[in-house]
């Protein structure tokens, strides 16, 4: 059984805590369980059949070009493919290099990215025997607890045997991958609390009993949601790199292809994503490329000074969105083969980078993307309102300007037919 999850586990993991943990059970009871819808990466649907969300795609694909860019929010209707797109991301991931058997996911040769057994034998000079596997995926499910995410320490064994017998969390699987949050706006804000900590600072600190341990948690954090269900804290909105908005596609080709292939995959899930594998495989060759060419992308000052003037233009508070922008610029550069930013790639990254960082503002109705699009116009093309009937297709209309009333005529009396009786005027009078 170790064996056959070790393989599973080298085939892009999609990690879950099980949920079933009887009362009074020791916290090393408590167990990660692999849970894959095949016995490969290849067990979700293909991420190249996904019809439409382009925005969504291209966003996901930056962030496994640069991990840096710091995740993506995804926000939209209901059955619009959000997780299904997310987790289906699994297939594109690039393997790396760890430390066999350790729960972290160590780095063999980086101690900012090794657990706290791994980096004592690496500063003892130990050799560490390391393995390749896809950069894991966790999955946050939304009844967890502080301690599922963040791992517990076993106080009796480290009390009877002088050992921090540590249960690793979701944070300790997460390093160096991804940590997926479903129905993120429905998080306990004392779960978010914890998830904030280790997104900024990469570690996780567990404390018992006067027992502690810390150890790595750096981490692309994507979360997903239906606005109608609730709103996000700012605090964990600023912590996502990009953000995307998608609606229910309403295109019939686009809807009709949608569903022949989700019934062309549940037919026969293997033989479907077989057929799509030469695909699958040429984006994943594109995207490691972008990888390795990334490092070269140059990017000119005056680039950068005009990022910084739309941030400042459209009051995005600290410079998380500037950063961000410029990366994202970057991957997008790097992802299409080239090593020179220009301004066309600032345009097609900022909205998704900025939009969800603006301050709100209940009395203000106008979408917080739109603006974004207007301080880009006005920073790099001269005029705020280019191509402002283009923006207007987001959902805002130029009013029409009123049509002058003409002046009523007035009602002309019905002409009255030949032969017709008009009444007897006469009668009655004179006598």
């Amino acid at each position: 059984m170790a064996s056959r999850a070790r393989a599973i586990a080298a085939n892009a993991p999609v990690i879950r805590m099980d949920k079933r943990r009887g009362e009074g059970s020791r916290a090393g009871d408590g167990r990660a369980r692999v849970v894959a819808r095949a016995k490969s990466a290849a067990a979700s649907f293909p991420f190249v059949k996904i019809v439409g969300q382009e925005e969504l795609k291209l966003a996901l694909i930056l962030n496994v070009v640069d991990s840096a860019i710091g995740g993506v929010l995804i926000m939209g209707d209901r059955g619009t493919a959000k997780s299904v797109s997310v987790r289906s991301l699994t297939q594109l991931l690039p393997e790396i290099d760890v430390v066999a058997g350790d729960p972290f996911n160590s780095s063999p040769d980086d101690p900012q990215l090794m657990g706290p057994d791994v980096r004592e034998k690496y500063g003892r000079g130990e050799t560490l025997e390391t393995t390749k596997i896809r950069v894991p995926m966790v999955e946050v499910p939304l009844g967890t607890t502080e301690d599922r995410i963040c791992g517990t320490i076993d106080i009796e064994k480290a009390l009877s045997e002088g050992t921090k017998a540590y249960d690793p969390g979701l944070l300790a699987k997460a390093n160096r991958g991804l940590l997926y949050i479903d129905e993120v706006n429905l998080l306990d804000d004392s779960l978010v609390d914890v998830v904030l900590d280790s997104a900024a600072g990469g570690w996780n600190t567990v404390e018992r009993e006067g027992i502690s341990l810390t150890h790595p948690a750096k981490f692309i954090m994507i979360g997903s949601g239906n606005p109608e269900e609730g709103e996000l804290r700012p605090q964990l909105l600023d912590r996502f790199g990009m953000a995307v908005n998608i609606r229910t596609i309403y295109d019939q080709e686009q809807r009709t292809q949608l569903v022949m292939n989700k019934i062309a995959y549940e037919a026969d899930p293997a033989g479907y994503t077989e057929q799509c594998k030469e695909e699958t495989d040429a984006l994943r060759a594109k995207i490691e490329a972008a990888r390795a060419l990334l490092p070269t992308v140059k990017m000119d000052r005056d680039l950068a000074l005009k990022i910084s003037g739309v941030c400042a233009l459209v009051n995005v508070d600290g410079l998380r969105g500037d950063i961000v922008v410029t990366r994202a610029a970057k991957a997008l550069v790097a992802f299409e083969g080239r090593t020179e930013v220009t301004e066309e790639d600032i345009g097609r990254v900022i909205g998704p980078c900025l939009s969800h960082r603006l301050r709100k503002d209940v009395t203000d109705t106008m979408d917080g993307g739109f603006k974004v699009t207007l301080g880009y116009n006005k920073i790099f093309k001269g005029s705020a309102m280019l191509n402002f009937n283009e923006a207007m297709e987001e959902g805002i209309k130029a009013p029409e300007p009123e049509k002058p009333k003409e002046p009523e005529k007035p009602k002309e009396e019905p002409k009255k037919k030949a032969g017709a009786w008009s009444g007897m005027g006469g009668m009655g009078r004179g006598r």
